[in-house]
């Protein structure tokens, strides 16, 4: 059986179909997922999912990429991080990708709001969920100034180089991939996730996006999330069953399941 470690089926292009996915993950062997949070406005709807299935569970925290939402403080996030079936801090971190006509220096709110996941993180000794594109160096080094390695956590749907990745696993994290592993035009990636120990790696969808070949450019939602596997099982030379296994006991152990 497979776990999704990250999908958004608070979205709206998935919210409303719950029901038809949680059946097509079934018969595509996909028990579980946690639904990520990407706003203080939308952590009821993901948290009400969590709740309402054994088999869900939620995060809390608002995205880089979010302006002109709630900001979150410490004590919300810590507060909302109490509740029953919430297991992480995020999805947090730094997008300097799309600054629109910004520079990097006009990001501090960004990074102002990554320190403050990470400090209810520690507060709670619950992992971060992390976000990064285009801004590793960041990152890392916020990571290592606020102390996020005591808690430790994922970098979700990771597409930076084998440099990033060996630093993100010295400071005791695992790493996640999605459906950009199984495109085309990804062999640089697919190097890195050959590099990353069996014991360390996540499989995700992050759907409703990123859907994996042979699906890329549909609506993705997390009875995908095997395609990922197959494909992190071609990577290491493994059965595909091998994978499902370590993924999901490494979910477990991460998010104290």
């Amino acid at each position: 059986m497979y776990v999704d470690s990250h999908c958004h089926l608070s979205f709206p292009e998935l919210h409303a179909r719950v029901p038809e996915i949680r059946d097509a993950m079934a018969r595509a062997g996909v028990d579980r997922a946690l639904c990520i949070c990407t706003t203080l406005e939308e952590f009821d709807t993901v948290h009400g999912l969590a709740t309402a299935h054994d088999n869900f569970w939620a995060s809390v925290g608002v995205h880089p990429d979010n302006e002109d939402v709630q900001e979150p403080t410490v004590d919300d996030l810590i507060r909302r991080a109490g509740l029953p079936r919430v297991v992480a801090i995020g999805e947090t971190g730094l997008d300097y990708y799309r600054l629109n006509g910004r520079s990097t220096a006009d990001m501090e709110w960004q990074r102002e709001r990554f320190r403050v996941h990470i400090r209810a993180a520690r507060a709670t000794g619950k992992p971060l969920v992390i976000h990064t594109r285009s801004a590793s160096a960041d990152t890392l080094a916020i990571v290592r100034e606020e102390g996020g390695d005591k808690p430790g956590g994922v970098f979700h749907c990771f597409t930076e180089t084998m440099d990033v990745a060996r630093a993100a696993l010295d400071l005791g994290f695992h790493i996640s991939f999605s459906g950009i592993l199984t495109f085309k035009n990804a062999q640089a990636l697919r190097d890195v996730a050959r590099v990353v120990p069996l014991d360390r790696l996540l499989i995700e969808t992050d759907s409703p996006y990123l859907a994996p070949a042979p699906h890329r450019g549909k609506t993705n939602d997390p009875s995908l999330v095997p395609f990922v596997a197959a494909q992190v099982a071609a990577i290491h030379e493994k059965p595909v069953e091998e994978i499902a296994t370590a993924t999901s006991n490494n979910f477990n152990r991460l998010f104290s399941i």
